[in-house]
C-alpha cells in the first residue's frame, strides 16, 4: 500500500477521533506534529514536533502509531515530559555509570520533577510519581536484586512481564519503562508495545458487571450514612475513587440539574458529569449533599500531607470492610456501559469519564461493538419492513 495513502487515512481517523495530534513525514523520516506542552511556559501548549527517528516505511509507520498512543496516554494523564522523548544520553548521568539502577533511578526522578513543561501542581506531580511511576520501577529494582544482573533490556522486560496480561497495570509499567528506557537511551525491543498491551477490562469480566439491581441491594449492605453517600456517587456518577472527596456537589441541591463538577486537582483534571440514572439521585438520598457536602464521611483531602491514591484507598478499604460483592471499578466501569446502552456518544462519555475517546472505545470495546451492530441491524430490519 502507498505509504502516503496509509499516512492520510491513518491521520483523518485521528481526526475523526477529536485526536489533534498528527503523523508526519519529513524526507525520510517520521514525527508526530501537534499541539504539545511548552518547556517554558506552564497550561500553555503549541504546535511542535518530536522526532521519533523512524524511517518512512510500512514498520516505522507502525511504531510511530505505538508511539502516537504513548504520547496520548501521557498527556491524558498529566505525565508527559519532553525527557522522556529525547535519544541524547543524560550529561548529567556519566556514560560510565549508565547501568548503575540506583544511579538510573535517581536521574529519572530528578527530570520528572524538574521538567518545565509539567504544569500539575507539586502535589499532584508527587501523586503522580508515587501512585503512576514508582510502584513499577520499585518493582524493577526489586526483581534486579533477585536477578542481581546490571540495568538491561533482560531486566526491563522481566519487569514488564511480572504483571499479569490484559491489565491497566501492565500498560502502566510499560509506559513507565518506556519513558526510562528513553531516559537513559536503552533501544526496546519491536513487540514492546505488544507486550505492553492490556488496558481496560480482561475478556473473562465481560460478563461480570454488576447489574443495576446487584447495585442497589449492595449500598443497603453499607451500615454507616455516610459512606453510603460515597457509594451512591460513585454508582450514580461513575466516579473514580478519590473524585468523590474533590467535587462541587452544590447542583445536587433542590432545584439544581445535578450536575456534577470534578475539581481541576483531580487525577484527569477538571469536568462535568451527569447521573445515569437521574432517578438515583432521589434513590440514594444525594439531595443531601447539595445542602451538607460534610455529610461525606471525614477524609483528609489537603494535598499539601496526602496523595489523591491515599484518599483513594480509603474508599477500597471500605468496601473491603462492608465486604460488598463488587468493587468501586465495578461501579465505574458498570456507569459507562449504562451510558452505551442509552446511546450517549461516546465521546461525551469520555469526557465526563475524565479520559480519551481513544481509551474510552479500548476499554468498552465488547459493549460499543454490540450497541453499533444492534443499531445496524435495526436500521436494517426497519427498511427491509418498510
Amino acid at each position: 500500500m502507498n505509504l502516503s495513502k496509509e499516512l492520510s487515512k491513518i491521520n483523518q481517523n485521528l481526526a475523526s477521533q477529536g485526536v489533534k495530534l498528527r503523523i508526519e513525514q519529513r524526507r525520510d523520516l517520521l514525527n508526530l506534529r501537534g499541539p504539545l506542552p511548552c518547556t517554558d511556559r506552564k497550561g500553555i501548549t503549541k504546535i511542535q514536533r518530536i522526532s521519533l527517528h523512524l524511517n518512512a516505511d510500512q514498520k516505522g509507520l507502525k511504531e510511530a502509531q505505538e508511539m502516537l498512543q504513548m504520547v496520548l496516554f501521557q498527556l491524558k494523564h498529566n505525565q508527559f515530559s519532553w525527557t522522556h522523548w529525547s535519544r541524547k544520553i543524560p550529561e548529567h548521568l556519566p556514560q560510565k555509570r549508565r547501568n548503575s539502577t540506583e544511579e538510573a533511578l535517581e536521574s529519572f526522578k530528578s527530570a520528572f520533577f524538574s521538567d518545565p513543561s509539567r504544569h500539575q501542581s507539586t502535589s499532584g506531580s508527587i501523586t503522580t510519581w508515587s501512585s503512576a511511576y514508582w510502584p513499577y520501577l520499585k518493582r524493577l529494582k526489586e526483581i534486579k536484586h533477585q536477578m542481581d544482573t546490571n540495568l538491561s533490556v533482560d531486566l526491563l522486560s522481566k519487569t514488564l512481564i511480572s504483571y499479569s496480561e490484559n491489565t491497566r497495570s501492565r500498560q502502566q509499567c510499560a509506559t513507565v519503562l518506556t519513558a526510562f528506557a528513553n531516559h537513559i537511551n536503552i533501544e526496546l525491543p519491536e513487540n514492546w508495545r505488544k507486550k505492553g498491551n492490556g488496558y481496560g477490562l480482561h475478556k473473562a469480566r465481560y460478563r461480570e458487571l454488576p447489574s443495576d439491581n446487584l447495585i442497589k441491594e449492595t449500598w443497603s449492605l453499607i451500615q454507616n450514612p455516610k459512606w453510603k453517600l460515597v457509594y451512591g456517587l460513585m454508582a450514580t456518577y461513575g466516579l473514580r475513587n478519590h473524585e468523590v472527596f474533590f467535587c462541587d456537589l452544590s447542583m445536587l441541591s433542590k432545584g439544581g440539574d445535578q450536575v456534577l463538577r470534578v475539581l481541576p486537582n483531580t487525577k484527569t483534571g477538571e469536568h462535568q458529569v451527569w447521573p445515569f440514572h437521574p432517578s438515583w439521585c432521589e434513590y440514594f438520598g444525594l439531595g443531601l449533599l447539595g445542602e451538607d457536602p460534610k455529610a461525606l464521611p471525614a477524609v483528609n483531602t489537603d494535598l499539601k500531607t496526602t496523595t489523591l491514591q491515599k484518599v483513594g484507598r480509603r474508599v477500597s478499604e471500605q468496601f473491603r470492610r462492608y465486604k460488598l460483592p463488587l468493587t468501586p471499578y465495578d461501579l465505574r466501569h458498570a456507569w459507562a456501559v449504562r451510558t452505551i446502552h442509552i446511546g450517549l456518544p461516546d465521546s461525551v462519555a469520555a469526557r465526563m469519564m475524565g479520559h480519551s475517546v481513544t481509551i474510552h472505545n479500548k476499554t468498552y470495546h465488547h459493549w460499543i461493538t454490540r450497541r453499533d451492530q444492534q443499531q445496524a441491524v435495526d436500521n436494517a430490519l426497519a427498511r427491509h419492513i418498510a
